[in-house]
């Protein structure tokens, strides 16, 4: 497929952490099918494995990397296997994520660890690696995935709201140290998606809760991973181009329900 405007990702190198399942690997097909040599990269073999037949449909020139984002040698490790496969890095897209709901009081240091290890120390070492990268070669795009508690806390996410937090303070610390680089640095909060994680981690499986959500939702629908790919790709593209420190939310409205909705 041709694409005529700047989203066209030809002889751009892209790396998708969390790339094997959900939102991750809806990105990476949507890098990928607009041109884009895509790496994507997740802790569980058996995610990378089935991820990679799909996204290679749309380019042949696709791989992947097995990673835990936790452990800055894993990362680094990545950071030069795409360099040596691809020569450069053009776009990273933190979006590994790990969550679950408990109440804060029953959080165990292990639990918070686990999560804050790789929402904010996995996005700080990837930025730190790759965007050492972009700087020597004075250009590069790099794009959180966050969400909108990251502003507003919420109930049963403290250690997820916490560290997607930082990763919001990161985004827009590096946009101003790095944009001298030519570096973009953004931030995309998407709504609700009913992903095979989301749902078996969140409980959003059950209909009831379902319902409950979309009352709050103006939309009065989830979010489709595919429309919320498409976002990404707008951000990480040269239409963008003006673009950095900022947050980009997409969760039709909900964020609204604290206001009017109520009524």
């Amino acid at each position: 497929m041709t694409h005529n405007s700047k989203q066209d990702f030809s002889k751009q190198v892209a790396i998708i952490t969390g790339g094997g399942t959900g939102l991750g690997k809806a990105i990476a097909i949507e890098l990928a099918r607009r041109g884009a040599s895509v790496v994507i990269a997740s802790r569980k073999p058996e995610n990378l494995n089935s991820a990679l037949t799909e996204i290679v449909k749309q380019n042949s020139s696709a791989t992947s990397f097995q990673v835990d984002v936790r452990k800055p040698d894993q990362v680094k490790a990545l950071v030069e296997f795409t360099k040596s496969k691809f020569g450069k890095i053009d776009i990273l897209v933190n979006n590994a994520a790990g969550n679950f709901l408990i109440p804060s009081e029953k959080l165990s240091p292990n639990g918070w660890d686990s999560v804050v290890g790789i929402v904010l120390n996995g996005t700080w070492y990837c930025s730190s690696f790759c965007g050492q990268e972009m700087i020597k070669q004075k250009s590069g795009t790099i794009l959180n995935i966050i969400a909108t508690y990251a502003w507003t806390g919420a109930p049963g996410v403290v250690h997820s709201a916490s560290a997607k937090a930082g990763v919001l303070a990161m985004t827009r610390t590096l946009a101003a140290e790095w944009g001298k680089y030519n570096i973009r640095v953004n931030a995309l909060a998407p709504g609700i998606m009913i992903t095979e994680g989301a749902s078996k981690n969140l409980l959003f499986d059950t209909e009831d809760v379902q319902e409950k959500i979309l009352k709050k939702i103006p939309l009065n629908r989830f979010a489709d991973v595919n429309e919320i790919a498409k976002l990404a790709a707008f951000l990480c593209s040269e239409d963008a181009s003006y673009i950095t420190g900022d947050t980009m939310t997409a969760d039709g409205g909900r964020w609204l329900s604290n206001g009017i909705l109520s009524l």
